[in-house]
């Protein structure tokens, strides 16, 4: 795993891509930077959806999703 690959860490999980997308953008808002991996396989759309933050800004988007009852 490279460097940058370890500063990223997972704050939520769904298997519906535009709830992921929704959490990514709220956390954005608060000015969160936030990536979405899709994991999900085609064409049947099975698997997960991760959103990501730098570690630093785990705590803070974990009571940004809470809040905003994500």
């Amino acid at each position: 795993m490279s460097k940058m690959d370890s500063e990223w860490v997972k704050v939520y999980t769904s298997h519906d891509y535009f709830k992921s997308e929704i959490v990514r953008q709220v956390l954005s808002e608060h000015e969160v930077d936030a990536v979405v991996l899709d994991k999900q396989g085609f064409p049947y759309r099975i698997g997960e959806v991760e959103v990501y933050v730098h570690q630093s800004n785990f705590n803070r988007a974990i009571e940004i999703i809470i809040s905003s009852e994500l």
